[in-house]
């Protein structure tokens, strides 16, 4: 259910796109992350700090794609988003010797050290690759096949990214074994 509510923009971009054109889209975004906020503010549930930044990135992104009808703007949110999430999980790690990941998981998962660093350390490197291939994408294929790939190339991708994480980590996953 959380990732349904987490997708519900993207859907609901896609569907404007298809419905309507990009500039449809992208305000159809603004809102629906505005109204996903308003929602868990109303449901007086925390909101993340990264749906806050997500928020910041769409507004400011969309924004600037509707206010100068260029559609570059919007094409450019998602690697923004990408690349600001493996920043903060790489400067946590170099800055602070905080691991963002085991702060968020480390309850549910016990992992060794070293595999909390390697696993920080993926997801850093998945965002800089995703970041690079919106933008290829972007670049170099129609605004409808970028669209496509940013809601079933992206959420393949990950899932895909997911899944190899999870056969790497399950024979370290040993909650009597972990080295904080």
């Amino acid at each position: 259910m959380k990732l349904m509510f987490d997708l519900f923009p993207v859907v609901l971009f896609f569907a404007a796109f298809k419905v309507f054109d990009i500039y449809t889209a992208t305000a159809t975004a603004i809102a629906a992350t505005f109204l996903q906020i308003g929602w868990l503010k109303w449901k007086r549930r925390k909101v993340e700090t990264m749906m806050w930044a997500s928020l910041a990135i769409i507004v400011v992104f969309g924004g600037a794609t509707l206010a100068l009808r260029d559609e570059t703007f919007i094409k450019w949110k998602p690697t923004v988003l990408y690349w600001l999430f493996g920043a903060v999980i790489a400067g946590a790690e170099l800055a602070f010797r905080k691991n963002v990941l085991r702060g968020l998981l480390g309850e549910q998962v016990r992992l060794p050290d070293v595999a909390w660093t390697r696993l920080a350390w993926s997801w850093v490197g998945f965002f800089a690759f995703m970041g690079a291939a919106n933008l290829y994408v972007a670049y170099n294929f129609s605004t409808d096949a970028w669209v496509n790939f940013k809601l079933f190339g992206g959420m393949g991708l990950m899932l895909v990214f997911v899944v190899v994480q999870a056969v790497f980590l399950a024979p370290l996953i040993d909650g009597k074994k972990e080295s904080r």
